[in-house]
């Protein structure tokens, strides 16, 4: 199990960073770029580039891909704009299933558990001609020059984002890492031949980071294939990326605050995010990850203020995409933490009520309510809603507590 947890760790990074494989170079790497190669389309020198990367970061899904599909016509022959079409794909896609939200990670089940809608055939066909035709495109010039860093750079991408949609949607976890480790070859090799190339830093640095997190025996079975990683240098390299004022440097920004959570360094990291939501204010995701580092970092008044300062924003239609369910969670566990026992009820009671809700999220959430209503002292709340969960959790753990629960009132503990 341990594989699979490194290569959903590693899909986890990419999927929570709207860009992460895109940091395609300042305009310093772009005046490095020899004469007879052609120029990449990036964000710094193109302006539509720039409008969708704007429009991806804000979760924009339908105006990214209308700015990038126009712009791969326009450049039919540089990997970068397919690239960037490819991303915008298949994190809609993700989204799509229920795939973009932190908290749904922090347990095995989500190894095997179902996406909460299935996947669409015809992006999945998108998709993959995408990434076919990024691959094919870098390989043909690869023949030509083994040492085009921006052909390397573009295929080290694609081959990223096979991985994340094999992982985080197909959970085809032996192609995702096959994939993953491709991806950090090209890159590697692109820091061989220009270590200025910094935006290659984040795929290698996030690979360094979650390789040395693994347990030592796991460390040492995959060093056997030649991979290896070491902790303190992936944090090194995404802080340098952040710092360095390039396109990725935002990527690196959120990665490096994925990991130091992880790390319970939470000053830097509430810090690193704060500042994406203020650049990014239409971003759900960035602002829901931002209430759940709060929570995490002891803030427990804080991150109730910012759920439901989350919950306002989105209700008064200024997020690109909503879902309540994913901050009414969030704030329901905080008001727990805080002993506000009714109100995290409500908070749990919410999440069922939104239309298109992930089941599993509405089971959980609707147990959690019903542990509330019986410190409460409500046995009736209390029972009503665990009658739900056994009728709508089969036979799993939820459903086992439910009848215990029914037997022996919920008694509320400390966490």
């Amino acid at each position: 199990m341990k594989w699979k947890r490194f290569v959903a760790e590693l899909s986890l990074a990419i999927a929570c960073l709207p860009l992460l494989w895109l940091g395609v170079g300042s305009a310093f790497c772009a005046e490095k770029t020899p004469p007879e190669r052609p120029k990449a389309v990036r964000p710094s020198n193109n302006r539509l580039a720039a409008q969708g990367f704007d429009e991806l970061y804000n979760g924009d899904y339908a105006l990214a891909i209308r700015d990038f599909s126009k712009l791969r016509s326009e450049y039919p022959n540089d990997p970068f704009p397919a690239n960037y079409l490819l991303a915008t794909e298949v994190f809609q896609e993700l989204d799509r299933i229920g795939a973009l939200n932190t908290e749904s990670y922090s347990a095995e089940g989500f190894l095997k558990e179902k996406a909460r809608q299935p996947l669409d055939p015809e992006v999945r066909k998108r998709i993959y001609a995408l990434i076919a035709e990024v691959e094919s495109m870098c390989n043909a010039r690869l023949e030509k020059d083994p040492d085009d860093t921006d052909a390397l750079y573009a295929r080290g991408v694609a081959r990223g984002f096979n991985s994340t949609y094999k992982g985080m949607a197909e959970k085809s976890w032996l192609g995702a890492i096959r994939s993953a480790m491709a991806a950090r070859r090209d890159h590697e090799r692109v820091l061989e031949l220009d270590p200025s190339y910094i935006d290659a830093k984040t795929t290698v640095g996030i690979h360094n980071y979650i390789m040395g997190s693994l347990d030592w025996p796991t460390r040492m079975l995959v060093k056997l294939v030649g991979v290896s990683g070491n902790r303190r240098k992936g944090l090194e390299y995404l802080r340098e990326v952040s710092r360095a004022n390039v396109t990725s440097s935002n990527d690196a920004a959120l990665a490096l605050s994925l990991f130091l959570r992880r790390e319970q360094r939470y000053a830097e990291a509430l810090t690193l995010v704060k500042g994406l939501t203020e650049r990014y204010p239409r971003n759900f995701l960035l602002a829901i990850e931002y209430a759940h580092l709060l929570n995490a970092a002891g803030y427990g008044p804080q991150a109730i203020a910012q759920y439901r300062r989350v919950l306002k924003t989105g209700r008064e239609g200024n997020y690109s995409w909503f879902h309540p369910e994913m901050a009414a969670w969030g704030l329901g566990i905080s008001l727990r933490g805080q002993r506000q026992f009714q109100q995290a009820a409500e908070a749990f009671d919410l999440v069922g009520t939104v239309k298109e809700a992930d089941p599993v999220l509405v089971v959980r959430a609707t147990l959690a309510a019903g542990e509330m209503y019986d410190t409460l002292g409500q046995r009736e709340n209390a029972i009503e809603r665990y009658h739900y969960v056994i009728d709508h959790a089969a036979n799993d753990e939820r459903a086992r507590r439910a009848h215990k629960y029914l037997r022996h009132p919920y008694q509320y503990v400390e966490r």
